[in-house]
């Protein structure tokens, strides 16, 4: 479905985000980029997209070829849905406003100054019921939870038709509770549609419950590919610096503090 071939980014202070690495991404494969901050799973997660161009190497994508050119990019991005970790909502419109934007990406740049037709409005509105928030539909963004904001997020990026969803650190600002409820959304509804996902979190726990597979960066280097079941204390060390002797050593609840996930 999506390849990274030998991407490499250099940001220009000189920073090295990204080593050269090389991927393959599967349809209806719901992956996780799990590491601490920093580790680059964010510039990889946006490279997919276009939003991080790459200081060597390149994307290939089925259907599309290389994720270069405006053309190219436009295509990929119509078909490709993007959760962020605040939400990027427009606070004073209302949820169905909000996930109407979902749907620019198929009108001429006019579309911005005439109202949506009844067929587009009931598209949104079919998406705002799958994340449980009809009864939300007319009121501000501004006025939901930060929960509630990310469900929008995803019906948002669900009225696009995709084919993937790229999730950038789309639980990081929620309580442990808000953020199991809303990737349990997620992985859900990909899975009802068979839609790809890709999905960076720095939570451990989260990972191994809700990944297919799990691909781990550590200071910009790809230090894992593998299914959770195979994501053991070596592993772990690697991606958080925690020594196996001294996750051994450590009481549960503290080590989950370490790396990030919850008890």
């Amino acid at each position: 479905m999506i390849q990274v071939k030998n991407l490499e980014v250099v940001y220009p202070n000189g920073t090295r985000a990204l080593a050269p690495t090389s991927l393959s991404f599967g349809a209806g494969e719901f992956t996780v980029f799990l590491g601490a901050s920093g580790a680059g799973k964010s510039t990889l997660l946006r490279a997919l997209n276009g939003l991080v161009q790459p200081t060597r190497g390149n994307v290939q994508v089925d259907g599309i070829g290389e994720l270069s050119g405006g053309k190219n990019i436009r295509t990929h991005r119509r078909r490709t849905g993007m959760v962020f970790q605040q939400h990027q909502l427009i606070g004073r419109c209302s949820v169905l406003t909000n996930v109407l934007m979902g749907r620019l990406g198929y009108h001429a740049s006019l579309r911005t100054v005439f109202p949506f037709p009844a067929g587009e409005k009931q598209i949104a509105l079919d998406a705002i019921e799958r994340v449980g928030l009809i009864d939300y539909a007319l009121r501000r963004a501004d006025q939901l939870s930060g929960g509630q904001q990310q469900r929008v997020g995803i019906a948002r990026a669900l009225v696009q038709k995709p084919t993937l969803i790229l999730a950038d650190e789309p639980v990081a600002s929620l309580d442990p509770a808000s953020a199991d409820r809303v990737l349990g959304l997620l992985h859900r509804i990909c899975k009802d549609d068979g839609i790809a996902a890709i999905v960076s979190l720095h939570q451990l726990e989260f990972a191994k419950r809700y990944a297919d597979r799990i691909v781990a960066l550590a200071h910009g280097q790809l230090v894992f590919d593998g299914p959770p079941a195979n994501l053991g204390k070596r592993e772990i060390d690697r991606i958080y610096g925690t020594t196996p002797a001294d996750v051994d050593k450590i009481p549960d609840e503290d080590f989950t503090s370490r790396t990030g996930t919850y008890a």
